[in-house]
């Protein structure tokens, strides 16, 4: 038997059913390559444990309550030491391709084999992205993927119902600044005006949910 001196790795998990909570603690802290270093049932509870304790991978179920996995992933990606996150869900719909968007690092299904979900979590730890197939084409065809941060973080004031002045100062940016992200936003989401561009950030919120 050949010994490793591969320092384990530090995993967070958590996912909003107890029981399966309690399954996946068991099995990770069976497997030698992983440190199970905490669990949570709430995405509020995983973002508080790993800001003071960070950790190379954290497994999350899609539905967490109460922010989600995908705000979850979007609020830790801008730390310098957030997790790679693997979602363990459903194939079911297109959670998969959600689960890439948002940022995770790879994706493995509730129904496949223990061993899937160690495999996944080992491989994303090394740096590698694993999703099952995911149609690309679908990713490229939601206008909303093109926009940058900035118009997205404009979008979504704009569908708060804040003015430009207000958007100008929430962002800090000038108003001028404002109409010309607004004017970006209308073309690469082909709309003509606000009412229009409100309308479709609801209904591609619809659309993922």
């Amino acid at each position: 038997m050949v010994e490793t001196t591969q320092e384990p790795i530090d995993v967070m998990l958590a996912d909003s059913n107890p029981l399966v909570l309690s399954a996946m603690s068991e099995i990770f802290e069976r497997d030698a390559r992983f440190s199970l270093v905490a669990t949570s049932a709430t995405a509020e509870g995983f973002l508080g444990t790993v800001m003071r304790v960070p950790v190379k991978v954290g497994v999350i179920d899609w539905n967490l309550p109460i922010l989600g996995a995908a705000k979850l992933i979007e609020v830790l990606r801008e730390q310098a030491n957030a997790p790679r996150f693997v979602v363990y869900g459903d194939t079911s719909g297109d959670v998969p391709r959600l689960a890439m968007q948002a940022g995770a690092a790879g994706f493995a299904a509730r129904s496949g084999e223990v061993e899937g979900l160690l495999k996944t979590c080992a491989d994303v730890a090394a740096g590698k992205m694993v999703f099952p197939f995911i149609d690309v084409r679908k990713m490229q065809q939601d206008p909303i993927q093109s926009l940058s941060r900035k118009e997205r973080a404009i979008l979504e004031a704009l569908a708060q119902g804040m003015s430009n002045r207000d958007m100008s100062k929430e962002l800090q940016i000038s108003t001028n600044t404002v109409k010309f992200h607004l004017s970006n936003i209308y073309e690469k989401l082909a709309v003509k005006n606000r009412t229009q561009a409100i309308a479709y950030f609801y209904s591609s919120q619809m659309s993922r949910d």
